[in-house]
């Protein structure tokens, strides 16, 4: 209904009788109203519809002049608006209020502001009602909530495994230089692993990323230093923090021991998925011939690869140190990668 049919209703205030008077006005403001998806609803003391404009469809896509909140709103929404302008009639002060109205995408919602149309002599003949739609305001809102809550858990995962790192370093480390050493190794580990995370916005990271990560960290020349067979498995944010963690105490142990120490030396990771029915979990390995390890003596490193990073992960892991070779075996459960 346009906005000229107002005249039905006298002693309107000089606004509305502003808008009748020039046409152009008029327009304008119905091309404001539609260009910013703001509703109108004027309605008299017995809340019948006497026009509306740019109604919502969430509301009604139907004629509705001469009915109430009741006849065209579902019935708790139109409960709520009807109570607050009544308010609005009795006080002739103004009320505000969102509310939703449920559709197939969850709900929309709107901020509602409802005010007193007052005759000449002061008296309350009809109340104004207007709406705008915030339902992607209410959608971003709850998205920076969720991911606020998603933060604060990763932080405390973060934290907890930091905890982990600095309790098993200092319980295998002869002097504070050799923890300080360690465990600053394993923390710019876990922070270059986090900034894969981070840059995937907390989705994880995938292994050929992960570990050049790592290995780059120690080689000029991770490319060559690593080659890749199988799969290419995207983790999830956990699963990549420790697998980089293992990545790690592989890569500092085989610069210092093993093939990334001499020139020519390379390193197999492998990745492929398991079979029925063992339900498709991950096996990943880490394969390279090994020189002198000196006296054998259990550090964090093989503590880490055997018992952290696989418990962290529900999985199981095996270190084999034979005949010059070196073979990391971790199996990774499905909930923990994607094959994309």
């Amino acid at each position: 209904m346009s906005l000229s049919r107002k005249r039905d209703v006298e002693g309107n205030a000089v606004n509305w009788q502003l808008a009748d008077s020039n046409p152009e006005i008029g327009r304008s403001l119905l091309h404001a109203l539609r260009n910013t998806g703001i509703s109108v609803l004027y309605q008299d003391r017995e809340l019948r519809v006497l026009w509306a404009q740019n109604l919502p469809p969430a509301w009604s896509i139907n004629e509705i002049s001469g009915l109430t909140d009741h006849d065209f709103l579902p019935a708790s929404q139109a409960e709520r608006l009807t109570a607050a302008k009544r308010k609005v009639i009795a006080t002739a002060h103004p009320e505000s209020l969102e509310v939703s109205f449920p559709n197939r995408e969850g709900a929309r919602w709107f901020t509602v502001w409802i005010d007193a149309d007052k005759s000449s002599d002061g008296a309350v003949q009809a109340v104004v009602t207007t709406a705008v739609d915030i339902t992607e305001q209410k959608r971003r809102e709850q998205t920076l909530k969720s991911l606020l809550r998603e933060v604060a858990h990763r932080s405390k995962n973060l934290l907890a495994i930091i905890q982990s790192i600095a309790a098993q370093t200092g319980r295998y480390s002869d002097t504070i230089d050799g923890f300080l050493a360690r465990f600053r190794g394993r923390l710019q580990s876990l922070a270059s692993s986090q900034d894969l995370v981070t840059s995937s916005n907390w989705r994880g990271a995938d292994l050929r990323g992960l570990v050049l990560g790592q290995v780059g960290r120690y080689s000029a020349r991770p490319h060559e230093a690593v080659r890749f067979k199988g799969e290419n498995p995207y983790l999830n944010p956990n699963a990549a923090l420790h697998i980089g963690l293992a990545m790690h105490e592989l890569a500092v142990n085989s610069v210092s021991y093993g093939a990334l120490a001499r020139p020519d030396g390379f390193v197999t990771v492998a990745a492929h998925l398991t079979a029925p029915p063992e339900n498709k979990d991950l096996a990943l390995t880490w394969s390279e011939k090994i020189g002198s390890m000196g006296n054998g003596k259990k550090r964090f490193g093989s503590v880490a690869l055997e018992r952290v990073v696989p418990a962290s992960l529900n999985g199981t892991a095996t270190l084999d140190i034979s005949n010059n070779q070196l073979d990391y075996r971790l199996l990774v459960p499905q909930g923990s990668f994607e094959i994309e």
